[in-house]
């Protein structure tokens, strides 16, 4: 994965988004285990394994890319770089313009409303 990070890095020429497929997801625990078990030690008997609450903003997952947007390829064939959604600047800016003058209302309706015009997958 690492070897990936730094390949996509001299593929990007600045500002596109790069999707790399990464091979089978390996869960965080099988993960843990194994580097116990390759270090000599045994897991949950040399060294215990601690489950903690995740954190604010942090994810179980990660959603890759929309339906709607999906990818092309690169010269690397685990390397996708992303087709982005076009936006018009006059109505984002228009739109960002409408959230600040909400923001303070404090009215949610309206600011989720506004924020689905400008973001139509948004919620």
């Amino acid at each position: 994965a690492c070897l990936l990070v730094l390949q996509a890095g001299a593929i990007g020429r600045g500002g596109e988004v790069l999707v790399l497929d990464m091979g089978k997801p390996i869960r965080i625990l099988d993960l843990a285990r194994e580097m116990i078990r390759l270090s000599g030690l045994e897991p949950d008997k040399d060294i215990p394994i601690v489950f903690t609450e995740p954190r604010p903003g942090e994810k179980f997952f990660e959603e890759i890319l929309m339906a709607e947007e999906g990818v092309v390829s690169t010269q690397h064939q685990k390397i996708f770089m992303a087709k982005l959604a076009r936006v018009d600047r006059d109505l984002l800016n228009s739109g960002l313009e409408k959230l600040k003058k909400q923001a303070d209302s404090g009215d949610k309706e309206t600011i989720i409303k506004i924020l689905k015009e400008l973001i139509p997958s948004y919620g």
